[in-house]
């Protein structure tokens, strides 16, 4: 078990994101990165059903599973990043969650999910010839989080449930920028005989709560006829990261390390979310997060000068989405039983003056009779900021998820 855990921690680890925030906590996914939330534009927490499984921003959800259910989601990002008179495009591909749900009856439901949720990757090499120098920077960085729930419906009162989970972080942040020889202020005659040495300017640390083993969200969820909603609470917590600090030249000499530890303060969070359904098989939904920081986040910073702080803003972001179900009856038209869904989001980033507008559309294909799915979903959307010193980003992105629906530990006939 631990093996596998590892493995996939590895996989999680390794994710293209945004240029934004490299040097803080990098790009936030919002919560929920399934292929089926992602293609109803990340809406849709209140929504109820066994394919819907465990949700780290409202756990209360699952206590209305009736099977187990196992979802396995990756991504493949293509994004484009602009500023002053530089121009990037990255690609990468990455598995931002996955989720297991156990139903026990009367006894409630248990459930588990990795989650990412921070992350920064990036790596360029940069060339100048005509001044005769180069550098290279590579920031990979993740806050990936191991997540078990507990959801149960109320005895007397069987429209509403309760859930808890705990989030244990876990993650390392690596950065590694490199400068070549500065030849600039020497002629090219006698440029062959400078010492070509570079530079190289190490971090890494890892990312853990201070004081504590874990976070925790609590949330309640009302399931009616025709509508749902769900309101959650996530307590604050304090991030750190105790880092490591080396210079080297031409990774031959190494000066003495030195060692800082900051702490990312980040604060409570509030979320609510309604799903309404019509028609009994269509459903609109629109969800709402909210953080309030108060404080800027402590840069890696380091070496030539870089800045010491990340400014930050209130954190929230806003949901809308539609799905309409499936059939479930096998010999009804296979076009019939698809799942269709569409969706949009704003988003406000932790760093100041940083917003971001998506959109998606998806559908679920079923895969036999016992309601295993395979969810696709697209999603495009912008990266606006009025700071300088941030990047303007446009991004296009493709999730895939593959969910298993199965009655584990019955027998046939029960």
């Amino acid at each position: 078990m631990k093996k596998f855990v590892s493995t996939l921690l590895f996989a999680v680890g390794f994710s293209s994101a945004s240029m934004i925030g490299l040097e803080a906590l990098g790009q936030e996914q919002i919560a929920g990165g399934s292929a089926a939330m992602a293609g109803r534009g990340f809406a849709g927490n209140a929504k109820t059903g066994d394919a819907e499984g465990v949700s780290v921003v409202n756990p209360a959800r699952q206590a209305f599973d009736t099977k187990v259910m196992l979802n396995l989601n990756f991504l493949l990002d293509v994004s484009t990043a602009d500023r002053s008179n530089s121009h990037y495009t990255r690609s990468g591909l990455s598995m931002p969650s996955m989720n297991l749900s156990f139903p026990m009856g009367d006894f409630g439901t248990l459930g588990v999910s990795l989650w990412q949720h921070y992350s920064a990757s990036i790596r360029e090499d940069i060339d100048n010839e005509e001044e005769m120098w180069n550098a290279e920077l590579e920031y990979q960085s993740s806050v990936y989080e191991l997540v078990p729930t507990y959801a149960i419906r109320l005895p007397f009162f069987r429209m509403v449930s309760l859930g808890a989970s705990a989030h244990f972080v876990m993650g390392s942040f690596n950065r590694s920028l490199t400068l070549g020889a500065d030849n600039s202020e020497i002629s090219k005659e006698d440029a062959w005989a400078t010492i070509e040495a570079n530079v190289i300017d190490r971090v890494r640390g890892d990312w853990k709560i201070k004081n504590h083993v874990a976070y925790y969200t609590f949330a309640a969820q009302y399931r009616g006829r025709m509508a749902s909603y769900f309101f959650s609470f996530t307590t604050p917590y304090t991030l750190k990261n105790e880092l490591e600090y080396n210079m080297q030249f031409s990774e031959l000499d190494t000066l003495e390390p030195t060692r800082k530890t900051r702490e990312i303060k980040v604060p409570a969070m509030l979320a609510t979310g309604v799903n309404y359904r019509f028609n009994k098989r269509h459903n609109v939904m629109a969800d709402i997060a909210w953080r309030a920081w108060d404080r800027n986040i402590d840069n890696v910073a380091g070496s030539w000068n870089m800045s010491q702080v990340t400014k930050t803003q209130n954190d929230f972001n806003i949901s809308i989405g539609y799905q309409r179900d499936g059939s479930d009856i096998f010999y009804e038209s296979y076009w019939d039983r698809i799942t269709y869904r569409a969706g949009a989001w704003y988003k406000n980033w932790y760093v100041e003056d940083v917003s971001e507008i998506g959109g998606a559309l998806g559908a679920g294909f079923p895969l036999g009779r016992k309601g295993t799915m395979l969810d696709l979903s697209i999603q495009g959307g912008v990266r606006l900021t009025d700071d300088d010193h941030n990047w303007s980003e446009s991004f296009i992105g493709i999730r895939l998820g593959l969910v298993g629906v199965g009655n584990w530990g019955k027998t046939r006939g029960q």
